[in-house]
């Protein structure tokens, strides 16, 4: 029996183990951490005959090398041992690639972007399921691809054997996958029916540590693409335009004017309309007004959402109908509650600079802003002007406060608060909206959550509850106020 590794016990991890056991590997997957919800995990896929191993790293020892290593999407692909088990010859592959192997019978959409790209899929995937399509999204949002490739019938097998927890039906027609650089990178064959590029900027330079390598993994997705979706309103990319992808189909916000090439598709007097070919006559969709979503941004999803329906040749009321429906993202300029004429919106999503601008950009101003968190690499000069212009008061959180509150005093920013935490600045953002009469709090952090949260769909759940609990009626304890008042104290004597 063939041997195979995991590394990573995360949703994907356990995915990717389950659907190897069923193809008839002997499976052993291992992960550096331990806790108890590993441990019930690793006892649960002891029952499957899943060896799982917590607390070490994988070693690779040359009496029994593993033929197959598949690995997590979060786990770096540069790390020592991948590199070794490279140079031994042993296949190394990612989670996706796994689940591309068993699912390449069926068109996939794959689409990828440093920001938009959640937001793109799940309105593709609901578009997709508004014309009676079993279309899951998986990869970045929703299932793990393997979990998608579990639910259909293995090799020799008339019904798959399913994962009582899967909500999946049998017989998928369509794959949309949201796929990061992380997961392209460990990719080597995956080939969507339709790709889709949503924008590019630096973004887990880090990793990749170049700009030029970030993008070359991207294109690498689109390239193996047989037809092509672009954000042409996206500076880098429309920068590139024809020259870089003359079969592309390309998008813009701004009219058939800003069309790169004589196919797209555009916005034009309320309506998204589509030109095919060179020759085709130009075609109005979708009313622009059916989507609830706020913000240019998203007019741009939207054209990159209806681009790929109409490619995968969905009918104009199944994408009306697919739009008007969609109840928006979770964490993506989600809104939480009212409180007295006062919108709490959750964009807990926006992890850098350019994502943070973006949703600034999109609500009612003056808004009071909750930002700061693990700081990324990147240029903060958007985001700053658009802090200067379109808020009240900004409260930082997370590790990043400090040299958040050096950047704003080098603006000349001066209306910030140092307040450490989402216990703290839910309360005092209250306070200051009513002090400001500004009709919007939100949370765009600009920053990973890493620091205090195990990612931002956690940190967004914890702004909802307070937002809720405030809404509600909850005040902090007297201790929490006292605590709370002092560090306000201090960050605005800071600030001045």
């Amino acid at each position: 029996m063939p041997r195979a590794t995991v590394i990573g016990l995360g949703k994907s991890g356990v995915a990717a183990a389950r659907l190897l056991k069923r193809e008839g590997w002997e499976v052993e997957l291992s992960d550096g951490n331990t806790s108890e919800t590993l441990l019930k995990q690793q006892q649960e896929l002891a029952a499957e005959q899943i060896t799982v191993k917590l607390g070490q790293s994988l070693e690779l020892n040359a009496a029994n090398l593993p033929q197959l290593i598949v690995v997590s999407p979060g786990v770096p692909w540069d790390i020592p041992v991948l590199i070794k088990a490279r140079q031994l010859g042993i296949e190394t592959i990612g989670e996706m690639e796994l689940a591309w192997r068993n699912l390449q019978s069926l068109p996939w959409v794959g689409i990828t972007g440093t920001n938009g790209k959640t937001t793109t899929t799940a309105l593709i995937a609901a578009i997709f399921q508004a014309a009676e399509l079993n279309a899951p999204a998986c990869g970045n949002i929703g299932y793990a691809a393997c979990e998608v490739a579990l639910s259909q019938a293995g090799r020799g097998e008339e019904t798959p054997i399913q994962n009582p927890k899967s909500k999946i039906q049998n017989h998928v027609d369509w794959v949309i996958a949201e796929v990061s650089s992380y997961q392209i990178e460990s990719s080597s064959s995956l080939a969507p029916r339709i790709g889709v590029w949503t924008t590019f900027t630096p973004d887990h330079l880090s990793r990749h540590q170049t700009l030029e390598n970030y993008y070359n993994i991207k294109a690498k997705l689109l390239r193996q693409s047989e037809l092509q979706v672009f954000n042409g309103d996206d500076a880098y990319l429309s920068q590139l335009g024809l020259s870089a992808w003359p079969d592309a189909y390309w998008t813009s916000v701004k009219g058939k004017d800003f069309l790169i090439s004589e196919k797209g598709f555009y916005i034009e007097d309320g309506w998204v309309v589509e030109k095919l070919t060179a020759t085709s006559a130009p075609e109005p969709i979708v009313k622009v007004s059916s989507l609830r979503m706020v913000g240019e941004h998203n007019q741009q999803n939207l054209l990159m959402a209806v681009a790929t329906a109409r490619l995968a040749g969905i009918n104009r009321d199944a994408i009306a109908r697919g739009i008007r429906e969609f109840p928006g993202v979770a964490h993506r300029l989600e809104h939480i509650c009212t409180w007295e004429g006062i919108d709490f919106i959750n964009d807990s999503k926006a992890t850098n600079y350019d994502a943070a601008e973006v949703g600034l950009a999109s609500v009612n101003t003056p808004a009071i802003l909750i930002a700061g968190g693990e700081a990324k690499a990147g240029d903060d000069t958007g985001w700053l002007a658009q802090i200067q212009t379109k808020t009240a008061a900004v409260l930082l959180i997370g590790s990043a406060a400090p040299a958040f509150a050096k950047r704003l005093q080098e603006v000349g920013y001066h209306s910030y608060h140092i307040v450490e935490t989402m216990e703290r600045a839910v309360p005092k953002s209250a306070e200051l909206a009513k002090q400001y009469q500004a009709p919007v709090v939100l949370l765009s952090p600009a920053c990973a959550s890493f620091d205090q949260y195990p990612n931002f769909e956690v940190r967004g759940d914890r702004f909802r509850h307070l937002c809720l609990a405030w809404a509600g009626g909850w005040k902090p304890a007297i201790s929490e106020l006292t605590e709370f008042e002092s560090s306000s104290q201090e960050s605005i004597v800071q600030s001045r």
